[in-house]
């Protein structure tokens, strides 16, 4: 009779234990599933690529449940203990030979939380990678460079490189366009062709606040930075919408400003080479 009532009674620590931890499943399940659900609008990506976690938070409930149910019962505590030693060799030969995949998913898992960018932002990972973020996953991120081609990165290279984002707050960016004259041109008329033909460009945005037009401040600010060995260096800053209008419209100043130097006369120096013809030694 008493091993009747014990075995009862183990039922009923069962039952509450495997209901407690259902709640609990449910409760998490609906908090990680609204978070999934923000963090995926506002990378631009499908929730699906992140259904990994709420299969991996329900495998992680009932591995505690498991565990919970062979601690209360005496009888099976013998047994769960032999069956995790076993079950803790295989995990550690398992998380050795994954150890690379594992690393990239919590990389994933970081983008998700940390959103250092997002489906449609150009970013740059550290030197070599650049391009159009076209997809985010919890194992990789794939880049769409601009030669049309896509860069597969796992998540874990990205996670311990420096990320450069020129769209994570505002599109808009100074650009900066160098050109070098020669020490003989005019100064102050390259300065003013140089502004002149920034601000005819479309793409042209004229960023100053109401406080910097009431200052006089030009919508184009073209200053002397240095000397070279054969110019004069100049560098303006030219602020456009986004980053690739912000390159089309270099492109086009370079152009545009190069055929208004030679109407001016303005010259863009080159490197001179004097050579000296010696008359042979004479004997």
């Amino acid at each position: 009779m008493f091993t009747e009532y014990k075995y009862l009674d183990y039922g009923i620590v069962i039952v509450g234990i495997a209901l407690v931890g259902f709640v609990l499943l449910r409760i998490l399940r609906l908090i990680l599933r609204r978070f999934i659900n923000k963090s995926s609008k506002e990378l631009n990506v499908a929730p699906t690529h992140y259904k990994f976690l709420n299969n991996g938070l329900s495998f992680i409930i009932l591995f505690a449940i498991t565990i919970a149910i062979f601690y209360v019962i005496p009888e099976l505590r013998t047994i769960g203990m032999t069956m995790f030693a076993g079950a803790g060799i295989f995990a550690a030969v398992l998380g050795l030979a994954s150890q690379s995949a594992f690393s990239n998913i919590i990389s994933g898992i970081f983008i998700v939380i940390f959103k250092p960018f997002r489906v449609g932002d150009i970013v740059k990972i550290g030197t070599e990678y650049q391009g159009i973020v076209e997809d985010i996953t919890l194992r990789h991120t794939v880049i769409n460079n601009f030669e049309n081609r896509r860069l597969i990165i796992p998540n874990s290279v990205i996670s311990s490189e420096v990320i450069l984002n020129s769209n994570i707050i505002e599109e808009k960016v100074c650009n900066f366009i160098f050109i070098g004259i020669s020490y003989d041109a005019d100064v102050d008329l390259a300065m003013k062709i140089i502004r002149e033909e920034a601000m005819a460009h479309p793409h042209y945005v004229d960023n100053r606040d109401q406080e910097t037009k009431d200052k006089g401040i030009a919508p184009v600010i073209v200053r002397l930075i240095g000397f070279g060995d054969s110019s004069v260096n100049l560098r303006a800053q030219v602020w456009s919408a986004d980053p690739v209008k912000g390159f089309e419209m270099k492109c086009d100043l370079h152009k545009s400003i190069k055929e208004q130097f030679d109407r001016s006369g303005i010259e863009i120096p080159f490197p001179y080479r004097t050579i000296v013809f010696k008359d042979k030694i004479k004997e």
